[in-house]
């Protein structure tokens, strides 16, 4: 999937008459498992053409280092700009800087604020947040009726960077499935961020099960966080039969064979999402 968006990313900034020669890219982290597979998708791909070079920089979930990234890029004289945005509120600025200097921009993966009145030369590719939350969180909301527990179940939810759009709308796409009336048996009995981070949500989820509070289901807004609070639930001794678990991405670490092997850690309710291209 992040293949393919990336892709789509590169045709949009070569889509004119002449090739771009250098491609300054600004990702938000490069230690985050999902945004490794945009970064290595995004290499692979620029092997296929050629006379174009990547420029990539590791804003290092810094907004203002991101944006002197971008001005940067600007400076030197960059052809094109993709942006994975650190934080999807500051993009205004990074889109002036880019217009003012005629240079085409992509944000790609995480949505800008000013996506209404993205300059004229740029664009957005990503996946559609609001099909991605909904699909997981209904996904366990029927695995949970399955299961015989339409009578009541509740549920944590693990948040990514709550300066981020995707995580915002992907909470809010569990909150709305959770309205529904055939999944309102579900109770939420807290939500907090972890920032996408495994680690984070383990100790986090450790925090939540060390309450003595029972639960049914973990929603995460990506797998990194779902495979932490799997972790945490796996150390304190609690069954995987007994609780589903979601995220979104379908990263590597979360995907699942026929024989439960190679990172999938319960079958069939590791559930992860990922959905198609918008932008």
């Amino acid at each position: 999937m992040k293949k393919f968006l990336i892709a789509s990313a590169m045709a949009t900034l070569l889509g004119g008459t002449a090739m771009a020669e250098t491609i300054g890219v600004s990702v938000a982290r490069f230690d985050d498992n999902g945004l490794t597979i945009m970064r290595n998708g995004m290499t692979d791909h620029i092997e296929t053409l050629d006379g174009v070079d990547l420029q990539m920089e590791d804003a290092q979930d810094d907004v203002a280092r991101q944006l002197d990234q971008i001005n940067n890029f600007v400076a030197s004289g960059v052809d094109a700009i993709i942006v994975n945005a650190v934080d999807t509120n500051a993009t205004e600025a990074m889109s002036q800087a880019a217009a003012s200097a005629g240079i085409p921009l992509v944000y790609v993966n995480r949505q800008p604020v000013n996506m209404d009145t993205l300059p004229e030369g740029q664009a957005f590719v990503a996946s559609n947040e609001i099909e991605s939350g909904t699909l997981k969180a209904f996904e366990i909301c029927k695995n949970l009726r399955a299961e015989g527990k339409s009578g009541g179940a509740t549920a944590y939810m693990l948040m990514g960077q709550l300066s981020n759009q995707a995580a915002v709308q992907r909470s809010k796409d569990v909150e709305d499935v959770l309205g529904m009336d055939m999944c309102n048996f579900i109770t939420l009995i807290d939500s907090q961020t972890a920032n996408w981070s495994r680690d984070q949500a383990q100790d986090l989820m450790t925090n939540w099960i060390s309450s003595g509070e029972d639960f049914d289901a973990v929603f995460a807004n990506n797998d990194e966080m779902a495979i932490g609070a799997i972790q945490a639930m796996k150390a304190s001794g609690i069954s995987m039969d007994a609780v589903q678990v979601g995220g979104v991405d379908a990263t590597p670490d979360a995907g699942c064979d026929a024989s439960g092997r190679h990172g999938c850690h319960r079958v069939p309710s590791c559930v992860t999402a990922r959905t198609s291209q918008t932008g």
